[in-house]
């Protein structure tokens, strides 16, 4: 059954009066002077009326003290059921909770910063550690050398086809797509100047690297590259990174390293519980100034004083 059936249309006179009543238990429940103006009375049922002030107080721009109010049937006494903070229509609310994991941008990481991935990061895939078969396809795999040993088998019997030697054109196109149609490369020097600015920016000596929890060479976000300069450096290719696409030291390291950690699930926030089972004291009558202990519903609590 929706709500809009079970409120009746017209609210109870004797409740829709009590404003006072309600004002009382909104300035008890939050102080007085914050409370506004009365906004609007909301019909919740047979005689249950829920009564709205505006909220004054500095950071709750929109808020607005909901009292709701009811009688018993044939009483002609209101009493107060609850009064809350609740935000109006054109509330300030705070943004949505997002998980830090979604929060983060590069460049956020700093020095100690651990940055765990998930365990099905879709940047990362498994590596072969020699354990595993080879892969099919590839060079050393079963698959391929059973079929190089088939074609041979169907290749016709005859003379040997003579070799042409290749042209001097075709020579220049194979050095130049190897990299070695260049008139000059780097020298032994040019290959060190440039090994000390990169180690010196990232290498293992940088904040950054002495509180990592392992170096770039074991982490899945490390490109290689080839010549000289690959055996002691690689392109980082983690877009949290500090050195994300930067030629980074292998003894370099970040908090962002594949295998520091594996990332939990963001904790989903728990829904409100409303106890309805605990029985709050509620003093019937304040205490005198002789000390005697006032009278409340909780008869442990009142045994208890005057024992």
């Amino acid at each position: 059954m929706s709500a809009a059936t079970t409120r009746s249309r017209t609210p109870d006179r004797l409740c829709a009066e009590a404003v006072d009543l309600a004002r009382a238990a909104a300035e008890e429940a939050a102080a007085p002077g914050v409370v506004g103006e009365h906004v609007e009375l909301v019909s919740e049922g047979d005689r249950v009326v829920t009564h709205f002030f505006q909220c004054m107080e500095l950071g709750y721009r929109g808020w607005r003290w909901a009292v709701t109010v009811a009688r018993a049937s044939r009483a002609k006494i209101v009493t107060v059921d609850e009064a809350v903070l609740l935000p109006g229509p054109d509330a300030l609310l705070a943004p949505e909770w997002v998980p830090w994991s979604e929060r983060l941008r590069p460049g956020d990481m700093g020095p100690g910063d651990l940055l765990p991935t998930d365990a099905e990061d879709l940047r990362l895939e498994p590596g072969w550690t020699g354990e595993d078969e080879p892969v099919a396809g590839s060079a050393v795999s079963e698959e391929l050398a059973e079929l190089v040993e088939a074609e041979d088998a169907e290749v016709t019997a005859g003379p040997p086809a003579t070799l042409v030697p290749p042209s001097r054109g075709s020579i220049s196109a194979i050095a130049e797509e190897l990299g070695m149609g260049r008139a000059r490369v780097l020298s032994r020097y040019g290959l060190h100047t440039a090994a000390d600015r990169w180690e010196e920016a990232f290498g293992p000596k940088t904040p950054m690297a002495q509180a990592a929890p392992a170096a770039c060479v074991s982490c899945g976000f490390l490109v290689r590259i080839g010549g000289s300069l690959g055996q002691a450096f690689g392109v980082c290719a983690n877009e949290f990174s500090p050195a994300d696409g930067r030629v980074v030291s292998l003894a370099y390291g970040c908090g962002g390293h594949s295998e520091a950690a594996v990332m939990p699930k963001p904790p989903q926030p728990a829904p409100p519980v409303i106890d309805e089972t605990r029985v709050d004291p509620f003093p019937l009558r304040p205490a005198s100034d002789s000390g005697s202990v006032p009278v409340t519903e909780d008869a442990s609590t009142a045994e208890l004083g005057h024992s």
